[in-house]
């Protein structure tokens, strides 16, 4: 069954966004556009990898019972699609998952289809404005507390009722922590149990979510270009990073997995997912993202359970900053994964499926 609140307006097809970190990477990329042939070479024998565990997995949509189309105030319509459970037990939480930047719902396409499998569990996904099937912004910047404000109308809307378990992806951890700082009270009546995985509660500037290695080495100028994209046109910047794919496919490897030989099928879906993220879009969040401090907002999460879970090669939110998390909740589990990067929930999902598991079993 499928429910609509609202039809949506006609979006304009997303770009391509070269790299896990999405528009900063791709520009950036853009300079080494000289070795294209030769990269061309490379992708291509690193995707002919025969020993992909992953290269008959049909990733994309999975099975749901009902979508909806969510209109917020500024005009965005946010995507939602709830799995409702086949065997469903007294008491069990429903579990809502919260996907980070330049990604989508299908971030957590492994945790989804065991939760699925299981049957006891109903599951509430969405797609963060500007990202996946749902709208973006008509003008202004994103912002965090506003991406708070769409989990709580998400919430209110699809799971009005009964105990949550809030699970959040690098910037999705960050709008759960925007929604403890906007409504605290949430936390130990509705949100029973909270996971955070691969994200930080500040300092953002120094870690490589918004500028990665690559974009330090072109500087100030791209950030300049970046922040005034409008100017620029987002129509041009997409040209730029659709002539560098392969460029991109390398580095959402590089920056995206901790593994030497990632399954080629699981670069590519990532790459995927951050391909169908407009330049505009990125560009709207960079401030946001860039200022994020939010470490107070964890105080409401101290009296419910908390899951950390972090790869320990994770590049763009360094481990060092899921300690900072524990640090400050010292009753928190910290799970953290070896040879992992950013993508933790999808390069090693057995490991991250068995510590959620646990974590909704002892709730």
């Amino acid at each position: 069954m499928s429910q609509r609140f609202r039809i949506p307006r006609p979006r304009t097809a997303a770009g391509r966004v070269a790299g896990v970190v999405g528009a900063a990477v791709g520009v950036a990329a853009a300079g080494l556009a000289a070795g294209v042939v030769s990269e061309r070479v490379l992708v291509r024998r690193l995707k002919a990898d025969p020993t992909d565990p992953y290269a008959d997995e049909v990733f994309g949509e999975q099975r749901f019972d009902e979508s909806y189309l969510l209109e917020m105030p500024r005009g965005t319509d946010i995507h939602v699609e709830v799995v409702e459970p086949t065997r469903p037990v007294a008491g069990h939480p429903t579990v809502v998952l919260v996907h980070g930047f330049c990604l989508d719902m299908g971030t957590f396409h492994f945790q989804r289809k065991m939760l699925a499998a299981r049957g006891d569990y109903r599951i509430v996904a969405y797609d963060q404005p500007g990202h996946g099937r749902s709208g973006k912004l008509e003008g202004g910047d994103y912002d965090l507390a506003a991406l708070g404000h769409t989990l709580r109308r998400v919430i209110d809307k699809v799971a009005p009722e009964g105990p949550l378990v809030l699970v959040g992806h690098s910037m999705g951890g960050m709008t759960i922590m925007a929604l403890a700082e906007l409504y605290p009270e949430l936390f130990g009546d509705r949100v029973v149990g909270t996971v955070l995985m691969a994200t930080s509660g500040g300092l953002l500037a120094e870690t490589k979510l918004v500028a990665p290695a690559l974009l330090g080495r072109v500087g100030a100028p791209v950030i300049y270009m970046m922040s005034n994209a409008t100017r620029y046109g987002g129509t041009v910047i997409d040209k730029a990073r659709r002539s560098t794919s392969n460029v991109a496919w390398l580095l959402t490897r590089k920056y995206g997995f901790g593994t030497p030989k990632p399954s080629p099928a699981l670069v590519s879906y990532v790459e995927t997912m951050n391909s169908r993220t407009s330049a505009d879009t990125v560009t709207r969040y960079l401030r946001t993202l860039a200022t994020h401090s939010r470490f107070p907002a964890l105080a409401a999460l101290a009296g419910t359970p908390v899951l950390v879970i972090v790869g320990d090669k994770d590049m763009i939110t360094p481990v060092t900053h899921s300690e900072e998390i524990v640090r400050r909740l010292p009753h928190a589990e910290f799970v953290k994964i070896h040879d992992s990067g950013h993508v933790v929930m999808l390069e090693h999902a057995d490991e991250v499926n068995a510590a959620l598991e646990r974590f909704l079993e002892s709730l």
